[in-house]
């Protein structure tokens, strides 16, 4: 098996020329993950800076404004005001998923590109939404897939196009992690179904679903799953779904999520000759390892790579700034909520559902 590993792992296939910039950034959302996690990135990437925090609690944007040096603090009732609106030029939208579309339509209001996380939304009207005043306000809508910025994540998906490992058959993942064992707050907008829209298929699943449709390079035409539901504190969310997705071509992925189950990791494509599999692929900046075997031969891949939500932040703000088309654009995150919900379906009514 002929496979080229890079030296380094540091290198943008995406990168062009930026003039211009940097993109200023609203970030909208103050769990851990905006200041201890996006902020961050923002500040070490090349492209981007954050000026301004928004979220539900003053007293909580003021203080994390204050410890990462933003200049301005807004609730959201201020910003969906056009306070501080000439601070800004782009939003990162890191609410729970019911809470993004009325701050996706104050940006499009403002004419402010939107960097908006996974799921697009809770629901696939929604998301929808989301799509559309985007587009009517002609602002650039990016789904905040990060695997899809990872380099390592990138060169698998070549080495799966490439043919390296000959045509594939199938893909395999599984994101899992049980928040009961780990004496997680029961009282959280993950387990809430308006806020979450779903269960751990929302939270975790999403992961190896959208990780197959990129490595493939192809959308699925019918799934099959299996839930079970959780116990009362899942208030009517699934505890565990095991799903597979059907392609164009005929290659199939099979994947499973839980909240209530021992914890998984992994990512695996396989061929007529040989298979990719990627351990620990969907933490952030987690130490991952790639093993390729074929022929009778395995290489072994442990790739030093830099952060991909700077990665994601400086492939968005180039995006914006030059010519570039953005991926994964506003539809692409609307089409995996229809995928979501013909899931939920599915382990309704136990049959296979089109889409």
């Amino acid at each position: 098996m002929d496979i080229e590993v890079p030296s380094t792992f540091d290198e943008r296939d995406w990168a062009r020329p930026v003039d211009g910039g940097p993109v200023r950034f609203a970030v909208i959302g103050l769990g851990w993950f905006g200041p201890d996690v996006a902020i961050p990135a923002i500040e070490e990437s090349d492209y981007c800076v954050t000026t301004t925090v928004v979220s539900g609690d003053r007293e909580k944007a003021e203080r994390v404004a204050d410890e990462k040096g933003v200049d301005h603090a807004l609730t959201y009732d201020d910003y969906a005001d056009g306070e501080a609106a000439d601070a800004y030029d782009a939003v990162y939208v890191v609410t729970p998923n019911g809470l993004h579309l009325p701050h996706v339509e104050t940006a499009a209001d403002l004419g402010k590109d939107v960097l908006c996380e996974k799921p697009l939304e809770a629901t696939a009207e929604r998301a929808r939404k989301c799509v559309e005043v985007c587009e009517e306000a002609g602002v650039d809508l990016m789904t905040a897939y990060r695997m899809q910025t990872t380099n390592s994540i990138r060169w698998v998906r070549d080495l799966v196009q490439d043919g390296v490992i000959g045509d594939p058959v199938h893909t395999r993942g599984a994101f899992s992690y049980n928040l009961i064992a780990a004496g997680e707050d029961m009282d959280q907008w993950r387990l809430n179904p308006d806020l979450a829209g779903g269960g751990p298929l929302m939270d975790l699943g999403v992961y190896p679903l959208n990780t197959s449709r990129f490595v493939l390079d192809e959308d699925p035409t019918a799934v099959h799953a299996s839930t079970v539901e959780g116990p009362s504190e899942f208030d009517g969310l699934e505890q565990y779904c095991a799903f597979t997705m059907e392609f164009p071509s005929g290659v199939v992925a099979e994947c499973d999520t839980g909240y209530q189950v021992a914890g998984d990791n992994y990512f695996e494509v396989g061929g007529t000759h040989g298979r990719i599999r990627v351990d620990v692929p969907f933490n952030v900046d987690a130490d991952r390892k790639i093993t390729i075997r074929g022929s009778g031969e395995e290489t072994v891949v442990e790739p030093d790579e830099p952060s991909e939500m700077v990665e994601e932040f400086d492939y968005f703000a180039t995006g914006v700034l030059t010519d570039m088309d953005i991926a994964p654009d506003g539809e692409h995150g609307l089409f995996d909520m229809r995928l979501t919900e013909a899931i939920y379906e599915s382990g309704e009514n136990g049959g296979l559902v089109d889409l």
